[in-house]
């Protein structure tokens, strides 16, 4: 399609899919997705995080809209990326719902989409991964065309060379004249590993970190922690200069700008874990001239809904829409956002939906950990579908053929980091042994919990009988939702996840 031929009719066929042509190609919105990689709710100073500036974010929070209740495809990188890009949960994804698996092409991805329908697409940094997407039938990052030639000695250990907003200045010059952009960037940033101390070297204070009460308020803690911020504001400099970039262009009038981040912080029982602080994410979004700014808005969303958002925005009509095995099941925000309302905005919005297989090689044959969790305005409910299993990893594995390693040497669904660390090394002393226990031991096949008393999700409720008919009305939401959507756990074919095959590092560990 040229970018300067008008259609007269209301809709137009191509590429197999619907557009809408209400307006020409060139007057459609760019779009600015940032996504950060393993950033926890509320590690933004938008959210009143001490010891954290993030100006960047707080300018699109400000400029836009602050969401305060946003819940990630799953607690994992690859499964979560995979969710976004399709507009679909983990567990109809396939092989693309567990962690280093493959991404099958069959599932449309919206970059590959608004591509087709005339958009100058490309990512930077962190795309979809890790996995393999190669032997799902892609050519490419099925985030888009790579730009990550430009390279910035970040001069921390741990932080990716990569120049996000140097490549996509780059990005920004290569694109064909009245051509809207869709553009990926991508951090690297907070990821694992981080330069030790880099936090305290920057003149943070210990005071400065907030400490989640699942974890022991040590200075070991703290200074992790304020590692961690140190990665997110490395992160959100790079948005400030892209921010800044469209300023100068003057294209930031008509961008649909999104920033969240994958999942949770690599922290034991944060990533990985279905828990608040590894599938509530921060998401702010600014469109000018569509969204009113300055507003909070409390309503559960999820990570298919930016999918949709992303599309009508665009206005693709994804092209298996009645095709349950493929189409995307999120629904727009873009009411919400034109809505001008702060707030609880549309009542029907009552809930998400979020989960995980396999994270790391983390068990005996490469099993799962298999979760499912349902998030409302008030409540987090958590099916463990495999309670028998360690769902931080098996405590023991085996450092060579034959040769079992020492007990506790495991816990592979936790980042290694220095928390961890601390948590093993001191697991016998009186005062830490609970924080250790609640990263590592097993868990029962439900959880529940009251997010406004008990965001760190420590009282489970589910095992409360004043709370059976709440906890009840929660399994069959999410047992009747997971039916609808095909989910093999809730059909009795959940072995299918064992299959898959991991294409990053296998370990061995004991029959349990």
């Amino acid at each position: 399609m040229k970018t300067t031929h008008r259609i007269t009719v209301a809709c137009a066929f191509v590429a197999g899919f619907f557009v809408s042509e209400a307006q020409p190609l060139a007057k459609r919105p760019n779009i600015l997705f940032a996504i950060s990689d393993d950033q926890s709710y509320p590690h933004a100073s938008a959210y009143g995080c001490r010891g954290i500036r993030t100006p960047a974010f707080d300018r699109v929070a400000e400029g836009g809209v602050l969401f305060r209740t946003c819940i990630a495809g799953s607690p994992g990188c690859s499964p979560s990326r995979a969710s976004l890009l399709t507009g679909r949960y983990h567990w109809m994804i396939e092989h693309a719902g567990t962690h280093a698996s493959k991404f099958d092409a069959k599932y449309a991805t919206f970059p590959g989409l608004l591509e087709q329908v005339g958009y100058w697409v490309g990512y930077t940094g962190k795309g979809w991964g890790p996995g393999n997407y190669k032997d799902g039938g892609f050519k490419r990052n099925p985030a888009g065309p790579v730009f990550s030639s430009r390279k910035k000695n970040p001069r921390i250990k741990g932080i990716s060379s990569t120049d996000y907003a140097a490549n996509f200045d780059d990005f920004l010059r290569q694109r064909p004249e009245g051509k809207p952009f869709c553009f990926w960037l991508g951090g690297h940033e907070p990821h694992r590993v981080f330069e030790k101390g880099i936090g305290l070297k920057q003149g943070r204070k210990l005071e400065d970190a907030d400490v989640p009460a699942f974890l022991p308020d040590t200075p070991e803690i703290r200074s992790d922690i304020l590692d961690y911020y140190a990665e997110i504001e490395w992160f959100d400099s790079h948005l400030g200069r892209a921010l800044k970039q469209l300023d100068e262009l003057g294209e930031l009038d008509n961008t649909l700008v999104i920033v969240t981040s994958d999942n949770g912080m690599a922290f034991p029982r944060a990533k990985a874990n279905c828990f608040e602080f590894g599938v509530h994410v921060p998401l702010a979004i600014m469109w000018p001239g569509r969204a009113k700014g300055g507003r909070e808005v409390t309503d559960p969303v999820g990570f298919v809904d930016l999918t949709a958002t992303i599309l009508e925005a665009g206005g693709v009509t994804h092209p298996a829409l009645g095709q349950a095995a493929l189409a995307p099941v999120g629904r727009s925000l873009v009411s919400l956002l034109e809505s001008g309302k702060s707030g609880r905005v549309e009542p029907q919005r009552t809930h998400v939906f979020s989960g995980r297989e396999r994270h790391s090689s983390s068990r005996h044959n490469n099993m799962t950990y298999p979760q499912r969790c349902l998030r409302s305005d008030r409540h987090i409910y958590i099916r463990n579908f495999k309670p028998d299993r360690w769902p931080a990893g098996d405590p023991q594995k085996f450092d060579s053929p034959g040769k079992l390693g020492p007990m506790h040497g495991g816990y592979h669904d936790i980042d290694a980091c220095p928390s961890l660390t601390f948590l093993i090394e001191n697991r016998e002393q009186p005062e830490i042994a609970k924080y250790f226990h609640w990263s590592v031991d097993k868990r029962p096949g439900e959880e529940l919990y009251d997010i406004t008393s008990d965001p760190d999700c420590l009282n489970n409720l589910a095992l409360d009988p004043a709370h059976y008919k709440l906890t009840q009305t929660y399994r069959d939401q999410m047992d009747a939702y997971l039916k609808k959507t095909g989910d093999p756990r809730a059909l009795g074919q959940g072995n299918i996840w064992e299959s898959y095959k991991r294409y990053s590092r296998m370990r061995t560990f004991p029959k349990p």
